[in-house]
């Protein structure tokens, strides 16, 4: 099932603007290797979800995974042949507001290989482009 918050202030949200690179959530600190994203946009829940089955199913019982972002945004939308006016559309689906730099999805417990292996599934399911990082040493 898709995430999507328990309880919200605002049903329903405007659109606003993506801009910058991620300054929070853009380092790996969980695990050992992150999936980050290089291009800014709406991340639907059910994609999300879609990149989380993938992974899991690949790494099968061996090490952990860690989602980084969650959907918040609700995404309005019209019914299908409505005519202008009538206020704005219901709640469709929730969606996390991903900016340039940001870590989707970490992995831990797990070789080089194997964690490659898992965020490049997880990787085909996400509509922007992604590359894989590792964790830096602390200095």
């Amino acid at each position: 099932m898709a995430m999507m918050p328990k309880r919200v202030k605002h049903r329903k949200v405007q659109r606003g603007r993506i801009r910058g690179d991620a300054t929070r959530g853009n380092r790996v600190v969980m695990g050992e290797f992150g999936l980050m994203a290089l291009e800014g946009g709406w991340l639907k829940a059910r994609t999300l979800e879609a990149g989380r089955v993938a992974a899991t199913h690949f790494l099968g019982r061996e090490g952990r995974l860690f989602i980084r972002v969650f959907p918040h945004k609700p995404i309005t939308s019209r019914p299908l042949e409505t005519r202008m006016g009538k206020g704005k559309g219901e709640p469709d689906y929730y969606a996390a507001v991903i900016r340039p730099g940001t870590i989707l999805f970490e992995v831990s417990g797990v070789p080089e290989g194997l964690a490659k292996g898992a965020m490049c599934r997880s990787a085909r399911k996400i509509p922007m482009r992604t590359k894989l990082v590792a964790r830096r040493a602390r200095t």
